[in-house]
């Protein structure tokens, strides 16, 4: 199959403009044109759909897509594993992320990133929606929670600790839980996972979840920030990943509920990417440069 024509393929559905695509690689429209349509009788599928006023993608071209660009992404690695192209780290990196922990620790960092490799584009996506990796064509993601994936390869960032929490309003006005039956007499503030997580403390202690059973939750949300925010405000009691609620804790607006508590599983925060995907080197530096300014020990407990 003609990497050419996949490169040309990739960049017409970004830009949605064939003719645009094709002088970006120096190719006249007729010659984009006929190179797409061999590349569609190669692959038996037509990928882009024409008109007189655009092009748009069709369903095959959107299946077609993320396995596109990992070919490119595989050649261009194999070209850089044997010493062909320029040692400067380029290139469009798409990376996925948690919006909430994007917003608090990803983007600060970026303008020094971009300055620090000033041929290296970003294509972000930060959404507390989880995204499929290999279908959304991404290089690499944030994830906060264990991987099971076996079509994926994770490298820990960090730690991510959970802890139940209350503003001091909120539990002034109803009370400060000291045991899981009272727990579930409260107002409780839940994430949209739909997952309860096991709660256990020391020997001997009880064991529970959160949400508590039996419990109604007054509120749930599929944003991290909100939680957050509705629970500063009096709104009930939440989980937080620690990283997310740590200058709050210090600053008093929140207060942990039940803190001999802990969340019995094996979270943390993960860089993810495809197993099949050879890591380039724009992929590798940004991994090495989140290292450098997050993991271990978190930024959060420095």
């Amino acid at each position: 199959m003609d990497t050419d024509a996949i490169r040309l393929f990739v960049m017409a559905a970004d830009m949605l403009n064939i003719s645009g695509a094709g002088r970006q690689l120096g190719l006249a429209p007729a010659v984009a044109s006929a190179r797409l349509a061999k590349l569609e009788n190669q692959v038996g599928a037509d990928l882009l759909h024409r008109s007189t006023r655009k092009v748009s993608l069709s369903l095959e071209g959107a299946e077609f897509l993320p396995f596109a660009r990992e070919i490119l992404a595989q050649e261009d690695a194999a070209r850089a594993a044997l010493g062909h192209g320029s040692k400067v780290v380029k290139g469009t990196l798409r990376f996925a992320a948690s919006s909430t922990y994007a917003q608090l620790y990803i983007a600060p960092l970026l303008p020094e990133f971009l300055e620090r490799y000033p041929d290296v584009n970003l294509e972000l996506r930060f959404s507390d929606t989880q995204m499929n990796l290999i279908e959304g064509g991404f290089d690499l993601a944030l994830r906060n929670y264990a991987i099971e994936d076996s079509g994926l390869r994770a490298r820990k960032l960090a730690d991510d600790q959970r802890i139940l929490c209350a503003s001091p309003a909120y539990l002034k006005a109803f009370g400060t839980p000291n045991s899981l039956d009272e727990l579930a007499k409260h107002q409780i503030l839940a994430f949209a996972s739909g997952n309860a997580r096991k709660l256990i403390a020391g020997e001997g202690q009880p064991e529970g979840v959160f949400p508590p059973q039996g419990a109604t939750s007054r509120m749930v949300c599929d944003d991290g920030a909100s939680v957050r925010m509705a629970t500063i405000a009096g709104a009930g009691i939440s989980m937080n990943s620690r990283w997310s609620v740590h200058k709050e804790l210090m600053a008093g607006s929140l207060v942990r509920v039940l803190p001999d508590y802990e969340v019995a599983d094996d979270s943390a925060i993960w860089l993810v990417y495809p197993k099949s995907n050879v890591l380039t080197a724009k992929v590798r530096v940004f991994i090495d440069f989140l290292l450098e300014k997050i993991g271990e020990p978190p930024v959060w407990e420095r």
